[in-house]
């Protein structure tokens, strides 16, 4: 019988991820069918179609209805390289303490989002007078459109969530960044999923963090560096805060950003072990 259990459309996932790492699968191929796919991977076809939905929005894969040659799935993009897979394969066999991971998203990403932020100042011109394009953010964007799709799973949100994430660290520019974040994608919704039972009101928590997406990128595209490092601290502590056990004990504050009118004490994070 097909595992129909919630974490079921992941196995789809990572199957057809380590395909592509490996190179079974490249840009250009025509990712298997669902039939195919539930058969072989022993899931239902419900937990295919979820799957194949998240893999569109991370940007992996386009979808075409209709049938004949171009009906299906075709792989568009392959994930982070090696770096990456190897930081996954260290959290899958060894995994990180919770707070180091959360540690390292606090540093990494709230510097990610304070230099997009600085990548083009608001209304800057070339040597022609062309105004300058700001950071390409578009498939950032389209992960934020995704996770407003109605009758979303929690897991399914905190993978898009995730994605959304590493959106960003790639539009940087950086590789190391970008592999980094890419590596430690599994470890980041292992916590955030293990800490769904924390949360007494999902669709609140949820909207919240929609929000909070969004006034990332706004921050990003004002070029306003300060506020989009002190929402991305925010954001990612703050629901670390939501989700910590109380025996953690209040967080401390971050020494490195200017507390400000939006900034909550009860989201910063403090040195803690792992839950």
């Amino acid at each position: 019988m097909p595992d129909e259990s919630p974490r079921a459309w992941r196995t789809v996932l990572e199957h057809v991820e380590r395909r592509l790492l490996d190179g079974d699968l490249r840009p250009g191929d025509r990712l298997p069918g669902e039939r195919l796919l539930a058969s072989d991977l022993g899931v239902g076809r419900s937990s295919v179609r979820e799957a194949v939905r998240v893999l569109e929005a991370m940007g992996l894969i386009r979808t075409a209805t209709g049938s004949g040659p171009n009906a299906g799935a075709i792989i568009i993009a392959t994930p982070g390289g090696a770096m990456s897979a190897l930081m996954r394969l260290q959290v899958a066999a060894h995994g990180f303490p919770v707070a180091d991971i959360v540690r390292t998203r606090l540093i990494l990403e709230t510097a990610v989002a304070g230099e997009l932020a600085e990548t083009v100042p608001s209304g800057a011109r070339d040597a022609h007078g062309d105004t300058l394009s700001t950071p390409d953010l578009a498939s950032a964007d389209a992960l934020l459109d995704a996770m407003d799709s109605p009758g979303l799973e929690p897991s399914e949100f905190l993978a898009l969530d995730a994605a959304f994430h590493l959106a960003l660290a790639e539009a940087s520019g950086n590789q190391v960044i970008a592999a980094t974040m890419a590596g430690l994608r599994s470890g980041i919704e292992a916590y955030a999923l293990g800490g769904l039972e924390r949360i007494d009101d999902w669709d609140a928590t949820s909207a919240r963090l929609r929000h909070e997406h969004r006034g990332i990128v706004e921050a990003i595209r004002a070029s306003d560096a300060a506020s989009a490092r002190s929402r991305t601290h925010d954001h990612i502590s703050g629901y670390y805060a939501e989700i910590m056990p109380a025996e953690a004990g209040p967080p401390s504050p971050d020494p490195g950003l200017e507390p400000g009118p939006d900034r909550h004490p009860s989201h910063r994070i403090e040195e803690t072990s792992s839950w």
